[in-house]
């Protein structure tokens, strides 16, 4: 997640359990943060009726059949099928690889009797879908919907009756209204803001690929999808969390953590919070970002937060060209006036309202910094993808550095004095 500072960092509510920062010089500061996609096999449905009604409906959908898409929506419920053609209509642009639907169970949610005694169920659908040229497996996506049977078929009648019992379905960007897109070399645009402010998201993403690729290596698909909602509203309900807990912050990144293959993550953009970096603060967040989307493979519950968002603002600081105490100046201030952390940044330093932010993200950042130069980039990767394996980080430490966790801690309270006196 991606921060905006004026004196200071402003906490920022965590995704799941990581989060990632970057703390710009000059006018403002960025930090990152990740959520979570499945990307598991689609549930089978047994009820050979449901399993053509899920069928035939994506594939209208996927194949653009207007007519076929409506079939599948009860025609009494008039609500709901005037938003699904605003659905419908919204993904025009979107380039679908594949779009399905998979029943994970019924009697998901209480569901009155219908007034006219029609048959319902309440059911639990998990939604897959990939973007062509992009992801290589299915976003997964939980809808709870209402179905009904009439005159023999089975119908898609309703999304929102779960709502008060708790059960809401998953929104997505074409729930709220027309997606553009802009095709980038390395990127996949995909918003609801203005056609200029979606070009130019690519441009930043498009220069964020190659320097994460020379700091990271190619052992990731080098490309990005950035979804831009048009305001902070749209992007908290695409979070499924408050809008007052994204207020400030510029981006997060999607993705499933510790798995094998590669997820489909998304960038996901806050373009209030966005709008107030610099031209060096946006690059800045969609490099830090990417580098999210390139190190997932490598990134599980062994890599420590310093580690991975320091790696993160290692590399979105590499070529930057500005010095340590410019990028940190919170921690220059506490070093200058003798207050030189004692322990490396752990995990309560990088929750939201900690007291100890902006040092945390600036001490993680000068620790990469310091692997990669007095050893080299190629050792602090190399450092990152061994500690993912499993093990402890001292023995990690000793492995790649030669140092116990003491020594690597008295090693970097110099590197600070050195750097930020």
């Amino acid at each position: 997640m991606a921060v905006v500072r004026r004196t200071r960092l402003r906490a920022a509510a965590a995704v799941r359990a990581v989060a990632a920062a970057v703390l710009l010089g000059l006018t403002a500061g960025v930090a990152g943060c990740d959520a979570s996609h499945s990307t598991a096999p689609s549930p089978a449905v047994t009820d050979p009726e449901l399993r053509h009604l899920f069928d035939t409906h994506a594939s209208a959908l996927l194949h653009r059949d207007r007519t076929a898409f409506l079939a599948g929506i009860d025609p009494q419920a008039r609500r709901y099928r005037a938003r699904q053609q605003a659905v419908f209509a919204n993904l025009a642009q979107v380039p679908l690889a594949s779009w399905s639907y998979g029943l994970v169970r019924t009697d998901a949610f209480p569901l009155p009797p219908a007034a006219d005694g029609v048959r319902r169920t309440a059911a639990e659908v998990r939604l897959d879908y990939r973007l062509s040229g992009y992801d290589t497996q299915p976003v997964e996506t939980t809808e709870y919907v209402t179905l009904t049977r009439r005159a023999g078929h089975w119908y898609f009648a309703g999304d929102d009756d779960g709502t008060s019992s708790g059960h809401r379905s998953d929104v997505q960007l074409w729930d709220q209204g027309p997606v553009r897109v802009a095709h980038g070399a390395h990127s996949l645009v995909l918003g609801l803001a203005p056609d200029r402010a979606l070009r130019e998201y690519a441009a930043d993403a498009d220069r964020a690929v190659p320097a994460v690729t020379r700091s990271w290596g190619t052992d990731w698909p080098r490309r990005v999808v950035v979804e831009a909602p048009a305001t902070l509203a749209q992007m908290a309900a695409l979070l499924n969390v408050g809008a007052t807990a994204y207020q400030g912050i510029a981006a997060v990144t999607t993705g499933e953590l510790g798995v094998s293959a590669a997820p489909a993550d998304r960038v996901l953009v806050n373009p209030e919070a966005f709008g107030l970096l610099s031209a060096f603060g946006k690059q800045v967040v969609l490099t830090h970002e990417t580098t999210h989307v390139a190190t997932r493979r490598s990134t599980d519950d062994h890599t420590p937060l310093w580690l991975s968002e320091g790696t993160a603002d290692w590399v979105a600081y590499r070529d930057s060209g500005r010095g340590a105490p410019e990028i940190a100046p919170e921690l220059a201030g506490d070093v200058r006036a003798g207050r030189v952390p004692g322990a490396l940044p752990d995990a309560a330093d990088f929750k939201a309202g900690s007291a100890k932010l902006a040092q945390a993200y600036e001490g993680a950042w000068l620790a990469c910094r310091m692997i990669a130069d007095q050893w080299s980039p190629q050792t602090l990767t190399a450092f990152y993808r061994a500690v993912a394996q499993g093990g402890t980080l001292d023995a990690h430490l000793h492995g790649a550095l030669g140092l116990s966790t003491a020594e690597f801690t008295a090693r970097w309270q110099a590197y600070l004095r050195k750097e930020l006196a």
